[in-house]
């Protein structure tokens, strides 16, 4: 299975490590730290020479509330960027001069490092439309879920296939992923 792909219904999935760039934060979806953020993966990701690639963000909240219950701007975030999968196609010395290279124009390009992680097993399905209308995708992954009798283990994963700044919300893509076992 690609790692850019998932049905538009859920489904269970499996994939391993995956390095890429990442900055860690916490703060609003859209928010100054966020938007800093992801400028800094941008600009280093440029500076590397390697292609562009989706936004991804695993998110989490240290509450005991719903997710969605918790004010936007306590909620953290992995930004991630993915390198290319060829065994040391970009190396850490090559990371660490790409930010020198772009830090003074992008401060928050300090906080860019290189970091592998596995999803393993998980429920995935494609979302369509607003970000505002997720909670009906994950209802129908909790639904397959516990269908399943599995449980959370890991990070909730989002991959932004359209672009965030996309005035018009209804053609947002983005794969919902959940690590589970």
């Amino acid at each position: 299975m690609s790692w850019y792909e998932a049905a538009e219904k859920p489904e269970i999935a499996e994939f391993g490590p995956v390095s890429g760039l990442a900055v860690t934060g916490r703060g609003e979806p859209g928010g100054a730290a966020y938007g800093a953020s992801v400028g800094a993966l941008y600009a280093v990701m440029g500076a590397l020479g390697a292609p562009m690639v989706p936004l991804e963000g695993r998110w989490w909240v240290e509450d005991e509330r719903s997710p969605f219950e918790v004010p936007r701007e306590e909620w953290w975030w992995h930004l991630f960027l993915r390198l290319p999968d060829e065994e040391g196609a970009i190396g850490v010395g090559a990371i660490e001069a790409a930010v020198t290279e772009v830090r003074q124009g992008v401060p928050a390009a300090a906080r860019v490092q290189r970091v592998t992680f596995t999803d393993g097993r998980c429920v995935q399905m494609l979302h369509r439309g607003p970000y505002a209308d997720e909670p009906a995708s994950l209802a129908e992954m909790d639904a397959l879920m516990k269908a399943e009798g599995l449980d959370v283990n890991g990070l909730h994963h989002e991959i932004y296939l359209s672009d965030p700044n996309e005035p018009d919300q209804s053609k947002a893509r983005t794969i919902l992923r959940q690590p589970v076992r």
